[in-house]
């Protein structure tokens, strides 16, 4: 095989890592949807397993991981430039610096919580699709969306949100967060199910690639295997 990627993997390689940088400052917001206590990451970061869903599909669990390492890659680039951001000294005039602060300066706990959360499930969630995909000779894509993302995001949430949040909130509300994330990204994933099963036959149909992981190493860190 190759070691080239297409214009849709580099495209949806783009995406997911807006998305996961983007939630990750999402994050610093805790918002309250009627009786539903949640963070405002909720947005885009289920996207990011949308995407690993296609990618895991289309092209395997080696390009799965070659993007989910670029997200976390990303990702600390975008927190160190904020650090220097705010080392950086503040025009006198400027009436922002503390409300700044406060969003950056908390980012770099909930960057590194969501990262070790955002590693464990989605390699979880590729490890889970590719898997399933050899198992099922490429059938039942949905119900292989649903069983990885479900289990991905579970895990995610249990991490994530005792790094992040541990001290700063209540246990009892920090379960019923935990919990409710997981339940609504996952419900995301199911919802938006019959856009990503269009995405994946027409990414298949214009790309002629439909990858099956046999013989491969799962071994997350060689990325330099594609």
């Amino acid at each position: 095989m190759q070691k080239t990627v297409s214009l849709p993997f580099m495209l949806l390689g783009i995406l997911f890592n807006v998305c996961l940088v983007a939630s990750n400052l999402l994050e610093t917001k805790v918002i309250q949807l009627g009786p539903i206590t949640a963070t405002a990451g909720l947005i885009v970061f289920p996207i990011s397993y949308i995407i690993n869903d296609c990618i895991a599909e289309v092209w395997g669990f080696k390009k799965a991981r070659l993007i989910i390492w670029s997200g976390f890659a990303m990702n600390f680039l975008t927190i160190g430039f904020a650090r220097l951001a705010i080392t950086l000294p503040a025009a006198p005039f400027w009436e922002g610096e503390e409300s700044f602060n406060f969003i950056f300066g908390l980012a770099p706990r909930i960057a590194i919580a969501s990262l070790l959360a955002f590693l464990l499930g989605s390699f979880l969630n590729a490890y889970i699709m590719s898997k399933m995909k050899v198992a099922t000779q490429g059938k039942y894509f949905s119900l292989r969306a649903i069983l990885s993302t479900i289990a991905g995001e579970s895990a995610d949430s249990l991490l994530f949100f005792p790094l992040a949040f541990g001290g700063l909130i209540p246990v009892q509300a920090l379960l019923v967060m935990i919990a409710t994330q997981a339940l609504l990204k996952s419900f995301y994933e199911v919802i938006i199910l019959p856009v990503t099963i269009r995405v994946v036959k027409y990414i298949k149909k214009i790309d002629q690639t439909d990858v099956y992981d046999k013989d491969i190493s799962y071994n997350i860190i060689k990325i330099k295997d594609l």
